[in-house]
């Protein structure tokens, strides 16, 4: 049971890093924001929160996942003087690839209005000390561990001081941004109109598929397709129920095929163990292809999806 818990729960285990601590309401991520992620994206994850905030399930998603650094960050902001409620529109999350160096970062960009001359002054009256990149000045947010700079009255950069320089730098034309890359670029939903939007690269959805497919990735099928998967996407909704769409974009048909007939037979196996909340999910998540793409597709109700945040499935999801 534990592969397919990891089918039905990747999106929620990804989810579960930063839905729950500041809320959103544009779900297109500006140039603005791209431009300020560095090239080598891994994933980046857009969060709507307005629209979450008129989801009670959605809410109840976010007091369960709430993750201790994005809790500090809030605590950090609100003690700084900022209405987080008001002030943030956007939330968008990037994991990328540091040249030279193993294993990732990850940088955070708010949007919204922000009354940046308050926040200087207070940092003022504090003495805190910023560091100076350039034209900007990347503050530290307490004992969060955390450190912030403010683009502009409506952008704003969080994360280590190290990702954050990665960030102006890229912004600033030093290193190559987001932008730039455009297998990525072509990976953004083309209505980016979802609660939550993400797109995975390359390796991440090689990864992910594996892990997914359980004890079905070890048959020669997906030996043979499994490097030529692309990336993929997803979108969560809570808009009457929960939907939760996953795209993995294959070179043609017949890759797509393949995945969508080894996902099922996993989906199968798995259920012949399943608990009556375990089936519920698996049987509320359709698996087909269309074209170049893998389509998993998971919908339920409210009342249903709050079953599954109780369940043993959803905690092992997020642990």
């Amino acid at each position: 049971m534990d592969r397919w818990k990891k089918n039905l729960g990747n999106a929620l285990g990804t989810l579960a890093l930063v839905v729950a601590a500041l809320p959103a309401s544009a779900s297109p991520l500006a140039a603005e924001s791209q431009a300020a992620v560095p090239k080598d994206l891994q994933q980046l994850i857009v969060v709507d929160y307005q629209a979450m905030e008129n989801s009670d399930i959605a809410m109840k998603l976010r007091d369960k996942v709430l993750p201790p650094e994005l809790k500090r960050l809030q605590d950090a902001l609100q003690h700084s003087g900022m209405n987080v409620n008001r002030s943030v529109t956007q939330l968008a999350f990037a994991s990328y690839r540091v040249s030279g160096q193993d294993g990732s970062r990850i940088v955070g960009i708010a949007s919204g209005q922000f009354p940046v001359q308050d926040f200087l002054d207070r940092f003022k009256k504090q003495h805190v000390k910023g560091t100076q990149v350039r034209n900007e000045t990347i503050y530290p947010m307490g004992a969060t561990g955390l450190s912030v700079v403010f683009l502009d009255q409506t952008t704003m950069v969080f994360g280590s001081l190290e990702s954050i320089k990665d960030s102006l730098d890229a912004r600033d034309g030093i290193t190559p941004s987001f932008l730039t890359n455009s297998t990525m670029q072509n990976l953004i939903p083309v209505l980016q109109d979802a609660a939550v939007w993400s797109i995975l690269d390359q390796k991440g959805t090689q990864t992910m598929m594996k892990s997914v497919l359980g004890q079905a990735s070890q048959v020669a099928d997906f030996s043979t397709v499994k490097n030529s998967l692309q990336g993929s996407r997803y979108t969560m909704d809570f808009d009457q129920g929960v939907k939760f769409n996953l795209d993995v974009i294959t070179p043609d048909s017949v890759t797509a095929a393949t995945m969508s007939s080894l996902m099922s037979a996993a989906a199968l196996f798995e259920k012949m163990n399943a608990t009556p909340v375990e089936s519920q999910a698996i049987n509320a998540t359709n698996i087909t292809s269309s074209g170049n793409i893998l389509e998993v597709r998971f919908a339920t109700t409210d009342d249903n999806f709050a079953t599954l945040l109780n369940s043993q499935l959803f905690q092992s999801v997020i642990h």
